[in-house]
């Protein structure tokens, strides 16, 4: 299918595409909902020179003006950044308003690797995916990257399901709908802030070129959907899971008695660990997703030889 008519590719990862140079996706959710301004737009530029430092060009990805995006501009960072909360959390089914309306909406991992697939761009970094949300068994509350993982062909590098989730409930959903979740230098699913979950991955992967030979057979193979890659938080900025438990249990709890659900609860809740840790999931959040990009570009650059 021809998407042009809808998206737009800054000139330096067109040309890195056209050339078979390795580029690496990166989501804007994270600038717009999951940071505080201005740490947000420094972190956003952070990751894209770690991408190029390690050999890949970063296309950061979002919709501006009814424009799918691959690869912005500094300026629309800026933009996406000072914004904040007023620009959409874009999901799968808020894409086709969005681009129909001519309005700006900052990706989640599922429109990022929707984008990503459109523009030829195989490998994604970003900190952690959504998953099934604790209590989901009730509310249905299941975010929309499982189900993308599930049949978009794209590499998510990340340090695992978000810790404010399911994470048995999240891996049991992944398993059902065949995502391979392989952990990077670790048999043990990563929990976002932490490096210990307590639950296993399906496989161990040492190296950026293994990564690199799995998703190439994947694709040879023509097997649906994509594969999830764990990367453990480095070791010095991992957080007590003790602290970083009970300020996720009582954020919880907030969240329930003001009622917020479904695209809110992500956002919320981590802003409120953030202030309920002084600050402290902030550090390790930036430190997670700038290891995430480093691996990923390494990975992109394993593909491309």
């Amino acid at each position: 299918m021809d998407y042009t008519a809808f998206l737009d590719m800054s000139p330096e990862v067109a040309q890195a595409l056209e050339q078979g140079r390795p580029v690496v996706a990166l989501e804007s959710t994270i600038i717009s909902h999951g940071m505080p301004y201005p740490q947000n737009v420094e972190t956003a530029l952070r990751v894209e020179e770690t991408i190029r430092q390690n050999g890949a060009v970063p296309a950061t990805i979002a919709v501006i003006g009814g424009r799918l995006k691959a690869g912005c501009t500094r300026e629309e960072i800026e933009h996406l950044g000072r914004s904040g909360t007023a620009v959409t959390k874009a999901s799968r089914r808020d894409l086709a308003v969005l681009v129909a309306r001519g309005m700006d909406g900052a990706t989640t991992v599922t429109t990022t690797m929707m984008i990503a697939a459109m523009a030829g761009i195989r490998i994604f970094a970003t900190g952690g995916i959504g998953g099934v949300h604790r209590g989901a068994t009730t509310t249905m509350d299941i975010s929309a990257d499982l189900e993308e993982l599930s049949h978009t062909p794209v590499m998510v590098i990340c340090a695992g399901a978000k810790s404010i989730l399911d994470l048995g409930l999240t891996l049991e959903y992944l398993e059902t709908h065949g995502v391979p979740v392989l952990g990077y230098g670790t048999e043990e699913l990563p929990a976002f802030y932490t490096r210990h979950s307590g639950f296993k991955v399906d496989y161990r992967v040492d190296t950026p070129e293994e990564l690199a030979r799995i998703f190439r057979v994947s694709s040879e193979l023509g097997l649906p959907g994509g594969i999830l890659v764990t990367n453990p938080i480095p070791e010095e900025y991992s957080m007590d899971p003790e602290i970083i438990n009970a300020a996720i249990d009582r954020a919880i709890r907030e969240a329930e008695e003001q009622g917020i659900h479904g695209k809110a609860t992500t956002p919320f809740l981590l802003a409120r660990v953030k202030d309920l840790t002084g600050g402290d999931s902030l550090a390790s959040n930036i430190q997670l997703v700038l290891n995430n990009a480093a691996l990923a570009a390494k990975t992109a650059v394993c593909l491309r030889r």
